[in-house]
């Protein structure tokens, strides 16, 4: 990054000013099931806020594959922590974190390209249906949404839930 650009990024906050934090923990595949993934809007990037929600989704003594980022240094209190520094290489056989990739392109295409405009307190919504999509791939557009209409009976949406309003009271 160009110095200027830099002390410019770190006066407005860093490159994280006017972001929503979103994490994703993927399950790899095997030879039976596809690789899923797991989507969460977070507070904030802080190192207790993402090993708390580790913690809570990923049984004790599951291989956790990350980069080098000091903050997931405590993963392997209760975890295998396999790590690849990316400054040395991209992949070391099976250590490799980019199982998310895939997931993040089709969001991103989804925001940018077809929902154009995304409210942070809808966010989690369109986590949820891009997590869906890609976790039920395997299924053509009339088995997904089939399988959404049986999930929706007895759900609702309210007015108010959907501006993000709160009644007056």
């Amino acid at each position: 990054m160009h110095p200027r650009k830099r002390r410019e990024t770190i006066r407005r906050g860093g490159s994280f000013a006017g972001k929503v934090a979103v994490m994703g923990l993927p399950e790899r595949n095997t030879p039976e099931k596809k690789s899923r993934i797991r989507t969460k809007v977070v507070p904030n990037v802080r190192k207790h806020h993402l090993l708390d929600e580790v913690a809570k989704r990923v049984p004790d003594g599951a291989t956790v594959y990350t980069d080098a980022l000091k903050l997931y240094q405590d993963l392997n209190l209760h975890h295998q922590h396999k790590v690849i520094d990316h400054a040395q290489r991209l992949v070391d056989g099976q250590i490799h974190p980019n199982g998310c990739e895939p997931y993040w392109s089709l969001l991103k295409r989804a925001i940018k390209r077809t929902y154009v405009s995304v409210e942070p307190f809808h966010l989690f919504r369109y986590l949820d249906e891009q997590a869906f999509r890609f976790n039920e791939r395997t299924l053509t557009d009339a088995e997904r949404f089939k399988s959404t209409l049986q999930h929706v009976v007895g759900r609702r949406v309210t007015f108010t839930e959907l501006t993000g309003n709160s009644p007056v009271g």
